[in-house]
């Protein structure tokens, strides 16, 4: 597959990527029944994909998207780093910190006792 141009960039979490995947994967298969309609197989990327999706999802797609609404409330948090959190669901001070490691600011303990408080209402 050749990616001639990007229209649109949009960060998901892994719940939202698997209902993506598993949509996919469902119409190849039903494609695959019907007559005179070329055939089309599941990539191996794909599947890869759906496979990993679905062994590390932890949230469903709405309890994702609510979680990452309430930690946009929260100051020091953008969509980028909400997504990051409900796909690990950090438990510890120390996984908080992981995350923002990259970050070119540091959290106070409440901030990561919030952020640990709202995580803690979707486990």
């Amino acid at each position: 597959m050749i990616v001639k141009e990007i229209i649109e960039e949009e960060v998901l979490t892994l719940a939202e990527a698997k209902e993506i995947l598993a949509t996919l994967t469902e119409r190849m298969k039903e494609a695959e029944g019907r007559e005179g309609e070329e055939e089309e197989e599941v990539r191996y990327e794909q599947r890869k994909a759906l496979e990993h999706a679905s062994k590390f999802a932890k949230l469903g797609v709405e309890d994702s998207k609510a979680l990452i609404s309430d930690l946009l409330k929260l100051k020091k948090i953008n969509n980028t780093i909400a997504v990051r959190i409900a796909d690990l669901m950090p438990r510890s001070k120390n996984e908080v910190r992981a995350i923002y490691a990259k970050e070119q600011f540091t959290l106070s303990e409440e901030d990561i006792d919030e952020i640990l408080d709202c995580v803690a209402r979707y486990i």
